[in-house]
């Protein structure tokens, strides 16, 4: 699964492949605020932890894990 994530007052985004389905993922941003948490927590597919101060959450874009084309299209 695709995510990004935007940030407040920041011009890029963060953007990781997780091996999490888009349900769990949003279970877990909705857990994250609506429980007044300070962070949230997401691990990409190779185990490495993202930690993002909920209150600078611009917005989180959840995409399929489709496969990008490669080549020219005449």
């Amino acid at each position: 699964m695709d995510i990004r994530i935007g940030i407040a007052n920041t011009a890029r985004e963060l953007s990781f492949e997780s091996a999490q389905t888009a349900a769990e993922v949003e279970k877990t941003v909705a857990a994250a605020l609506d429980s007044d948490a300070k962070f949230l927590s997401l691990t990409d597919d190779k185990g490495k932890l993202y930690v993002v101060p909920v209150a600078a959450l611009a917005y989180i874009e959840i995409g399929g894990g489709e496969s990008r084309r490669v080549g020219f299209v005449a």
